[in-house]
């Protein structure tokens, strides 16, 4: 065990973590590859968005230069907020972690967040400073960030180019000595955290878990400690390139377990995993359940895929323990789930891997936050869904979810930030100096503003410079109303959605406007409507097809002419009277990008 090391990577996105982790593979000869493909980024939405989505794992054997051989089980972890619970996760199979930070760049927002993770599950953290080949690498400034913003002393920083491989032997050799051995006992009866999980057609329930006390083999009975369910062990390994089979796992390493765990509610991340004959062992403290931020119903485009549908989801949330769901149905949609995500990237890399990796078709809703409504009575309600809110005459107020928002921004850009901040309904609570060149922005924002695309505006108005990171503060009281969209006198309860009263009236416009376009026409006129406590607020009407019910006639008498266009109206009224008019999935689909498109005009 005292060979073991179990460490991390960790930093802001594109700081290069996932190229550090491709060059430690190469120099320890577990790959050959000379053409810097992210070898850890296996997944298709990986390669394709140039981003960590999933935390990795890789066991890798190293022989240092005094003739010791180690072996080191590295975690390679996503650089953005939205994957956030896959880093904290991962922090807790480990004892150290790598903080690496770009020198071109220096402390972000996320590196902030990082650090204050591992420093929560007591690792070791080492400093190391990345892209020292660039021209414009501020080594000396970056360190002095690193102590003031971190306070982590750097003297013994590690200095690396992830890209041309510049000072990674060097820091293989220190690892062993700044990273502590597990400290375990492999006498005690067995003790194992399931840090991830993923689903196998033919195995079910893959297992991914680092052993505290004690050892696992093949033939072994386990216990899941939450639920009492009990299993034999059918394989245990680690993780390679592939997955590798071995004899057993002893305490200290970190592998995988396969047990034909067919069900895939019986597992749940951060379970113990326990010895079937020792049912008394105390279970390791789990992760904190995350709270989602963004909640989107989503709704299978044929109505018999629905359980199709339920056993992917159950299915990929094994591999995204952070999402929760619930059943709900809609008059327009029909029967879906309600699901909640940890904020817009991680929502749209879910519904792609849901359509990609389960053959999916789905309709996805307008993406919404949760309020709590109190009533008259006194009596609060937690809402996540619009459609499910209460009459006006029920509702005393209504309070929306705060972001305490960090943004880290060269000062050249920080009046356009705190424009795009104020825009967006921001409250400044603090501005810090970090050094000369940068500013630290404070501020509490709706989450409802938020998560649309403050993001991207932001590194619009900061030409790319401008981090990001945020927490969930609490819940305050807005001046906030229900908005109904109504087509042909219909309320279409997927598109309903809760605005501040100030632009309540702009959003119904400029929703019903992007409807006029998205909805087929009909040979009636249909009017599409926004609506506040039933008082119409907005409206467009979609001009109907006329039918050329005059191109059998040659010529003839007028009145005959006049006699088939006066039936055409008649039948047009009648039509109007009994007609319905279906809302295309394109509506729904597309309604969230063309918002994006017409802030982009604007």
């Amino acid at each position: 065990m005292s060979n073991i090391r179990n460490f991390s990577i960790i930093a802001h996105i594109d700081h290069g973590k996932s190229t550090l982790a491709d060059r430690i593979l190469e120099m320890t000869g577990v790959i050959h590859s000379k053409n810097n493909e992210q070898v850890l980024d296996s997944m298709e939405l990986e390669k394709e968005r140039g981003i960590t989505i999933k935390a990795t794992t890789i066991r890798i054997p190293f022989k240092a230069s005094d003739g010791r051989e180690y072996i080191f089980n590295l975690i390679d972890t996503p650089g953005h907020v939205d994957f956030n619970y896959e880093v904290s996760r991962s922090l807790y199979a480990c004892e150290a972690a790598l903080l690496l930070v770009d020198v071109s760049q220096g402390v972000e927002a996320q590196t902030v967040a990082n650090a204050y993770l591992a420093v929560d599950a007591n690792l070791e953290i080492i400093p190391v400073l990345n892209k020292i080949d660039l021209p414009h690498a501020m080594v000396d400034d970056t360190k002095m960030q690193i102590e003031d913003m971190l306070g982590i002393l750097t003297d013994n920083a590690l200095k690396v180019s992830a890209k041309d491989g510049t000072g990674v032997p060097e820091l293989l050799e220190a690892l062993p000595d700044l990273i502590p051995p597990p400290s375990t006992n492999t006498d005690k009866p067995l003790k194992a955290l399931i840090f991830d999980s993923h689903y196998d057609t033919y195995r079910g329930t893959i297992c991914h878990i680092r052993i505290f006390d004690g050892s696992l083999k093949q033939g072994d009975k386990i216990q899941v400690k939450s639920t009492g369910k009990q299993y034999e062990v059918e394989e245990v390994g680690y993780f390679g390139i592939r997955m590798e089979k071995s004899n057993n796992l002893e305490a200290g390493e970190v592998g995988y377990l396969c047990a034909v765990i067919r069900d895939v509610k019986d597992i749940h991340v951060g379970d113990t995993i326990i010895s079937a004959d020792h049912p008394n062992t105390d279970a390791i403290p789990g992760f904190k359940k995350m709270k989602p931020m963004v909640f989107c119903g989503i709704y299978p485009i044929n109505t018999n895929d629905y359980d199709k549908l339920l056993k992917s989801i159950n299915k990929l949330e094994l591999n995204d323990s952070s999402i929760t769901f619930e059943k709900e149905s809609s008059a327009a949609l029909g029967h879906g789930f309600r699901i909640g995500f940890l904020g817009m990237l991680h929502m749209e890399i879910f519904l792609e891997r849901i359509r990609r990796e389960f053959d999916q078709e789905l309709i996805a809703t307008m993406p919404s936050v949760a309020y709590k409504v109190i009533r008259t009575d006194g009596e609060e309600l937690n809402i996540e869904n619009p459609s499910k809110f209460p009459t006006v005459q029920e509702i005393d107020h209504i309070k929306e979810p705060i972001v305490r928002t960090k943004i880290i921004v060269p000062s050249d850009y920080v009046g356009s930030c705190m424009e795009l901040a104020n825009s967006k309904r921001g409250k400044l609570v603090d501005m810090e100096y970090p050094d000369d060149r940068r500013t630290t922005l404070i501020y509490d924002l709706p989450l409802a503003e938020m998560i649309i695309d403050f993001y991207d505006k932001l590194k619009t108005v900061s030409r790319g410079y401008a981090s990001l990171d945020y927490d969930f503060k609490g819940f305050e009281k807005g001046d906030l109303v229900k908005v109904d969209i109504l087509v042909n006198s219909d309320q279409v309860d997927a598109l309903s959605y809760i605005s501040e009263r100030e632009s309540a009236v702009t959003k119904a416009r400029k929703l019903v406007h992007r409807l006029l376009k998205l909805i087929p026409r009909q040979q009636f006129k249909i009017p599409l409507q926004g609506a506040i406590n039933g008082k119409i607020i907005a409206r467009e009407d979609i001009s109907p097809v006329r039918k050329d019910v005059l191109a059998k006639c040659y010529g003839g008498d007028v009145t005959r002419k006049k006699k088939l266009l006066e039936k055409q109206k008649k039948g047009k009224k009648r039509m109007k009277m009994i007609g319905s008019v279906e809302v295309p999935q394109e509506a729904f689909l597309s309604l969230l990008q063309v918002q994006g498109d017409d802030n982009k005009k604007k």
